[in-house]
């Protein structure tokens, strides 16, 4: 897997995470609610960690600096 995230993203991705993950599990939201923020916070956590996003892959984007990883 070659690095696709990179720069700015992976941090805005981590905490992004992080927020959806906090929100989904004490913000009381309806079931469907909690499984969206949930999912949605764990893609983006673990997308912004491992520096790889399968999405940005499919559309040709890729953040990430030429050299590193």
């Amino acid at each position: 897997m070659a690095c696709n995230v990179g720069g700015v993203e992976r941090p805005i991705r981590i905490v992004l995470g992080i927020a959806l993950l906090g929100i989904g599990a004490f913000a009381g939201l309806p079931p469907v609610g909690t499984g969206i923020a949930l999912v949605v916070g764990t893609i983006m956590l673990v997308t912004g960690a491992i520096g790889f996003c399968p999405a940005w892959t499919l559309l040709g984007i890729n953040t990430c600096q030429t050299g590193k990883r």
